[in-house]
């Protein structure tokens, strides 16, 4: 990846990989962040694991030109390319706009626009190499001052972008603005820490240079809202848009459809197809199943527990599914109720977490543990098994102020099915120690005006790579994605930590403070986490199975 010298701590981490104090995913992981290359983190690994090869190493059939690829998925309203809130609407841009680096299938980050990065020993310098010659569909290349403003512009508050979620801590300050709130308290605003923070080296690098050290650099420029956009077209995204990848939006229809025809100058691979349609059937499941079934359709982006079986039974299609961090939960504002921690302690103790992915997931449901961090993480730290424990839920019912139970309203959107589901069967159980639930289901853009300010509510969550990254997004005070108002000062702090940490041991025991924080104070009951699937139709070439169900155009095609 860089011509620079190698990381410092790259030769203690190839130690502990050989000695098996990490595992693979975790060398890889930080090796690659740290600026040594994919092929090189994965050459090293495949010394220790005897020849164990990289993803995507085998021989394939080369892609055929052609063909109109079409792929049930939703085709959401996007106001701005850095505000993009869920996976549907970033699979529809990033098939015009790109990322800085790619986090892949198999959890790596890589290169996208950048050519490389390089982070200092102390890891709060990064400088960032522009790829050359990364061409503009409008015309002219990338450049340093383009990359400069996306990166100022998802850090602006006034964007509203959740990378700021992720950046906060090491690139923003609170600053005093002079005025007062309506409680008398300082008002403060959130700026970049330094003026140097961001420096432009030459037309082609860029240099951060963070308030505190941060290992997921590379990986936060992945987040989906980061897309790089036309300074002039302020993220705004219609049809003719301009950006570097290599599909053109020529038509774009909200909640109905979305096409796009390929660009003969765009600078990386593919693509190959002659047109991408994006089908949207709406929160129906069984009507994408149909889809299917009549070839209307290639695949299915975004597919449900519900229609699991139902493909299966259908012929011409492959199956692909992996383990992920994607997961449901109830959260709580800290408003009456659930002002007294004991409250949310008390759901969590009655909720049997293996009952509730047995029944909503089955075979592509485990048991989570109340804290977000997934066992596919490669920072999860073990805890002692959360186990239900109905008598203890009714005395922190009791010593709450809450004897005989209490009744409160629970939110949730209708936009997939599988999120109801998990709703019900905790109801179910929580009504078993005296806590009533009445569930509101809401259609999208409702949902949409409440998701993170409902006293309660039910949602869902997409993967992330890191178990940190959903923290930072979730759960860091004052960021535009913590839904539940959750502020804890210990918790922020060592959220600080365990991202400046390098070393696979200390960053781990950081990562179980924080479980341990979630699962004792935290606002949220979180029973699962889910595999992701699709089905493809086997002339569809070149997929692969992301975990956070991106999906990516350019490296499709269609055999005859």
């Amino acid at each position: 990846m860089s011509d620079e010298r190698e990381h410092p701590y790259i030769p203690k981490l190839k130690s502990l990989y050989a000695d098996r104090g990490c595992s693979r995913r975790e060398f890889l992981r930080t090796a690659t962040l740290l600026g040594t290359s994919a092929s090189a983190a994965y050459a090293f690994a495949g010394k220790i694991d005897q020849g164990a090869i990289a993803p995507g190493a085998l021989a394939q059939a080369a892609p055929r030109k052609g063909g109109s690829l079409r792929l049930c998925a939703r085709v959401r309203e996007i106001q701005h390319l850095h505000r993009i809130g869920n996976v549907p609407a970033s699979n529809l841009a990033r098939q015009v706009g790109e990322y800085l680096c790619n986090t892949g299938p198999d959890n790596i980050t890589r290169p996208m626009l950048l050519e490389s990065w390089q982070p200092s020993d102390d890891l709060k310098t990064w400088t960032l190499k522009i790829r050359k010659n990364v061409k503009w569909r409008k015309g002219g290349t990338l450049n340093a001052d383009q990359v400069i403003w996306n990166i100022k512009s998802v850090l602006d508050p006034k964007t509203g972008s959740s990378v700021l979620g992720l950046m906060k801590g090491y690139m923003t300050t609170e600053a005093p603005t002079g005025e007062m709130d309506a409680n008398g308290k300082p008002k403060t605003q959130t700026r970049l820490w330094d003026a140097n923070a961001i420096e432009k080296i030459d037309d082609l690098t860029v240099r951060l240079n963070l308030k505190l050290p941060q290992l997921a650099v590379p990986e936060h420029l992945f987040h989906y809202p980061f897309l790089i956009a036309d300074p002039q077209e302020d993220g705004k995204v219609a049809i003719g848009m301009n950006g570097t990848g290599p599909f053109d939006l020529v038509e774009y229809d909200i909640t109905k459809r979305a096409v796009f025809k390929p660009r003969k100058d765009y600078w990386g691979n593919g693509p190959y197809l002659d047109e991408v349609i994006f089908v949207d059937l709406g929160d129906d499941p069984s009507a994408e199943v149909a889809a299917m079934a009549s070839k209307q359709v290639h695949s299915i982006v975004a597919t449900g527990p519900s229609q699991l079986l139902v493909l299966k039974r259908l012929p011409d299609l492959v199956f692909y599914s992996v383990g992920t961090g994607a997961t449901v939960h109830a959260r709580a504002y800290p408003v009456k109720p659930f002002d007294d921690k004991r409250v949310l302690q008390a759901l969590r103790y009655a909720t049997d977490n293996d009952k509730v992915a047995e029944i909503t997931f089955g075979e592509i449901g485990s048991r989570a543990e109340h804290h977000h961090v997934a066992p596919v993480h490669p920072e999860y730290a073990p805890l002692p098994p959360f186990k239900q424990d109905k008598a203890k839920a009714k005395q922190l019912l009791a010593d709450a102020g809450y004897p005989n139970g209490l009744e409160v309203p629970m939110p949730l959107t209708v936009s997939n099915n599988w999120t109801k589901d998990v709703a019900l069967v905790m109801i179910g159980q929580w009504e078993e120690v005296g806590v009533k639930v009445k569930l509101e289901v809401l259609p999208s853009p409702e949902w949409n005006k409440v998701w993170n300010t409902a006293p309660f509510a039910c949602g869902d969550w997409s993967h992330r790579p890191l178990g940190v990254m959903c923290l930072a997004l979730a759960y860091r005070t004052g960021v535009a994605w913590n839904e539940s108002g959750f502020s804890n000062v210990e918790f922020d702090k060592v959220l600080d930590l365990a991202e400046s940490t390098a070393d696979v041991e200390k960053r781990r025991q950081h990562v179980k403070r924080l479980e341990e924080i979630l699962q004792t104070e935290g606002p949220i009951v979180q029973p699962l986490f889910r595999r992701v699937f699709t089905f493809c139709d086997k002339k569809m070439k070149g997929f692969q199975m992301h975990p956070t169900q991106y999906i990516e155009c350019n490296e499709l095609w269609l055999d005859a």
